[in-house]
């Protein structure tokens, strides 16, 4: 079963909703640029009322000490979403982290992040690292599932496509942020409830 990674929550209700819709993991995005920027002191919160579900930290070229501080409260996995080397990803422990790749119209990715936790593949924009509502020709990302690569599938993903995509590529996971808002941060809890539903009624 594919998992199911809600991205871009700052919101009690939203994280309350994705809990209780059993999706694997929750993304907080801590990267001040961003729309969908969480704090230190409602990160805190945020990652209490998610409970066991994997918490997933966003950040773009950050600082090993801000990384550090994020993991000890309870961040579980890291997506570093920037220029990281895999050095530092070894230093932030391989197995805790996704290595985001943003998808133009090629990529290449160097053998040695098959053995972080994943990579996510995403829409690139000159403007935004995510959160772009638009998807990239998945044959790329097909490419990376059969080269062993474990992915998360990211991009202009929603309730009406994620089946198509899944099929198509056979990604480890599918993350969703702005497919499933009302407005950045901010979730639509119907369109929440049906992206999970297009997914369970279809590969049950």
């Amino acid at each position: 079963m594919v998992k199911v990674k809600f991205c871009g929550l700052k919101r009690y209700e939203d994280v309350e909703k994705a809990v209780s819709l059993g999706v694997d993991y929750i993304g907080f995005v801590l990267y001040p640029k961003s729309p969908r920027f969480v704090g230190f002191d409602e990160l805190q919160e945020l990652v209490y009322t998610a409970g066991n579900t994997k918490k997933v930290g966003v950040m773009v070229d950050p600082e090993y000490e801000y990384v550090k501080r994020v993991l000890d409260m309870g961040i579980d996995l890291v997506q570093l979403h920037g220029e990281e080397s895999f050095e530092f990803a070894k230093k932030i422990g391989i197995d805790r982290v996704i290595k985001a790749f943003r998808v133009k119209d090629e990529l290449w990715i160097p053998k040695e992040w098959h053995s972080v936790y994943a990579i996510l593949l995403d829409t690139y924009s000159d403007k935004a690292y995510g959160g772009t509502g638009k998807t990239f020709d998945w044959r790329l990302a097909e490419k990376f599932v059969k080269e062993g690569f474990r992915v998360f599938l990211s991009g202009g993903l929603n309730p009406s496509n994620v089946m198509h995509a899944v099929k198509r590529v056979n990604p480890y996971a599918v993350d969703v942020s702005s497919g499933i808002e009302v407005s950045p941060g901010v979730k639509d809890h119907d369109k929440m409830i049906a992206f999970v539903k297009a997914l369970r009624n279809n590969l049950s």
